[in-house]
């Protein structure tokens, strides 16, 4: 008889054990870094938010709900058309972060699926309305200030929500096929008519280099001609000259020879008998 009471206490301290294990487990809970605890009490969301570490709660009245407070990633497809009624597809990718002291607002307000009721939504709507400002070349050429309109949209869509932008990029605008013709088509037209006018400079440089070269063979005909005298002539013509004088035929076939009158010997007849 004694045993059995002794074995009954025993049963019952082991379930009074585990009740009080499991009541101690459920009294804690731990909030993982980078993360906050929204209180919900019988259903009502606390103000006070849980920041990361080890907490204890009431077990089986208070549940806490973790939220991620780390920067996250989302990549939208959107289909729009610009000012000029062009079809422009695009891929917008933005990183965004759940505000810490927001945490239980957004919860209570929206819940943890925020990015597929709050983020994609907006995101779609800023695009369709700023690209609708834009003609589709210009969308390209100013892509810079298109994104920068876009973010500034979004971000004033979504911060009352308590949710922060870190990031936002335009990954991509595509166009139709006709319209990318188009420009492809511009494009050579363009590069065609600056080649021209490459061309036509070139030929002008061209054109002007030959008349200044013109211009400079001319003057130096000019003072060549000036600088030329009888004296100049004659100077020419003696340095040329190789000493012999040329010989002279006269009457009968008779050979003069010219160096013979210069030389002072009176006689410039030559022995040599014409051939029959």
């Amino acid at each position: 008889m004694e045993k059995l009471k002794n074995k009954k206490k025993l049963i019952f301290a082991l379930i009074v054990a585990a009740v009080v294990i499991a009541l101690g487990a459920f009294s804690v809970v731990v909030v993982p870094a980078g993360h906050t605890g929204v209180q919900v009490t019988l259903g009502a969301v606390g103000g006070d938010v849980l920041q990361e570490g080890m907490h204890f709660k009431v077990p089986f009245v208070t549940n806490i709900v973790v939220m991620d407070n780390r920067v996250l990633k989302t990549e939208v497809e959107c289909s729009s058309a610009s000012k000029d009624l062009q079809t422009v597809s695009s891929t917008i990718a933005l990183n965004y972060r759940v505000g810490r002291e927001n945490s239980a607002s957004i919860y209570k307000n929206v819940g943890t699926n925020f990015e597929a009721i709050i983020v994609n939504p907006a995101i779609q709507e800023c695009v369709k309305s700023v690209t609708a400002k834009y003609t589709a070349e210009e969308l390209i050429t100013e892509r810079q200030r298109v994104g920068d309109q876009m973010k500034e949209a979004l971000r004033e869509k979504i911060t009352p929500y308590g949710l922060d932008i870190e990031v936002f990029n335009i990954i991509s605008f595509e166009f139709s096929e006709e319209f990318n013709a188009a420009i492809e088509a511009k494009q050579t037209a363009q590069q065609n008519a600056l080649k021209a006018e490459q061309d036509l400079a070139r030929i002008k440089v061209e054109a002007e280099q030959k008349v200044e070269q013109a211009r400079a063979e001319a003057e130096a005909y000019r003072l060549k001609n000036e600088q030329i005298t009888d004296q100049t002539l004659m100077m020419e013509w003696i340095s040329k000259w190789d000493g012999k004088l040329p010989a002279v035929a006269g009457e009968g076939g008779y050979m003069f020879d010219v160096s013979g009158f210069l030389n002072g010997s009176g006689s410039g007849a030559s022995n040599t008998t014409p051939s029959n």
